[in-house]
């Protein structure tokens, strides 16, 4: 296995734990606060753009070190 395999396979698990620990620990709490389906849509919805956001910002962050440190 190359090192470009290895560093594949862990970043698809970071990726899987961390969408997974997003998942339960903020978007079923948030679900969970309401009880009417469009408020649950709405707050499924902008949980998980916030989350969109914090991806992009992260790797924003990540090509801004790459590029400044080769």
């Amino acid at each position: 296995m190359s090192h470009n395999e290895l560093d594949n396979i862990l970043i698809a698990c970071a990726a899987v734990l961390a969408l997974a620990a997003f998942v339960w620990l903020i978007l079923v709490p948030a679900v969970g606060s309401y009880a009417r389906t469009w408020e649950r849509l709405v707050v499924a919805f902008l949980s998980l753009y916030v989350f969109a956001v914090l991806v992009a910002i992260g790797a924003i962050g990540a090509l801004v070190a790459i590029y400044f440190a080769t």
